[in-house]
């Protein structure tokens, strides 16, 4: 949550080094032709992800505050609110992801280890449905009857380092693991394609200098580290190219 753009920008670019956020969810992971696209300038264009909704308005706030938080916008550019993430979490909690439909979801449930992944008892969509609701009554309780989305920029830095930490305690769910679940979907949101409804106009590649969904980087295999000067390209191609 710190400001600085050299804290910003190292952290947003180690975590999306370190993370799978710019895959191509396995749903769209095939091709949409039988040919591949070999002329330049040319985009082909793969199939529109869902504009599918799960958030209440009061969810969608709450989340869009969370997010703007974690992914603020500073000196360095645009956060996570310019970039569309609570659209990008919006999609995927309306979806199998949100549904955990690709898990073993039964019991017994344990306190999970490091590097397990996820280990809640709930499904993401579930779990911050559940969550919401919590911090929301916590937040009115402690906080002049406001939610979350309604408290100012370090009363919401100072409930999230206690969710981080792991010493705030909310009603029948886990503050920590929520933290955890959003801090990761965030980032997802802000550095995955645009097709999937974050990282509007490219916002977190532009951040990091990351080049796109281009087919072909053999030109700059021998660049020595040296910066690559291309406009980022998005799956569906982008402003004056020509769908094939």
């Amino acid at each position: 949550m710190a400001s600085k753009q050299p804290t910003r920008r190292r952290f947003l670019f180690g975590m999306m080094t370190a993370t799978t956020a710019m895959t191509v969810p396995s749903v769209l992971a095939r091709s949409t032709s039988d040919e591949v696209p070999w002329t330049a300038g040319r985009a082909e264009l793969p199939p529109a992800y869902p504009d599918q909704r799960f958030f209440t308005q009061a969810e969608r706030r709450c989340v869009d505050a969370i997010t703007a938080r974690l992914i603020p916008s500073d000196e360095s550019g645009p956060g996570a609110r310019e970039a569309g993430v609570v659209d990008f979490i919006d999609s995927q909690m309306a979806g199998f992801y949100g549904r955990g439909e690709r898990w073993y979801m039964q019991g017994p449930f344990q306190k999970g280890f490091d590097g397990q992944g996820y280990q809640a008892e709930h499904p993401p969509a579930a779990l911050y449905r559940r969550t919401i609701e919590a911090l929301d009554a916590h937040c009115r309780d402690a906080y002049d009857n406001r939610p979350f989305a309604d408290l100012s920029e370090s009363e919401q830095d100072d409930i999230l380092k206690r969710m981080e930490d792991g010493e705030l305690e909310l009603d029948g769910v886990s503050a920590q693991t929520f933290f955890d679940l959003v801090l990761d979907n965030a980032i997802e949101g802000f550095f995955c394609d645009p097709i999937y409804g974050g990282n509007r106009d490219m916002v977190g590649w532009k951040l990091v200098g990351f080049p796109g969904a281009r087919y072909d980087y053999r030109d700059f295999l021998d660049h020595n580290g040296a910066r690559i000067e291309l406009e980022p390209v998005s799956l569906k191609g982008r402003p004056g190219w020509n769908p094939a």
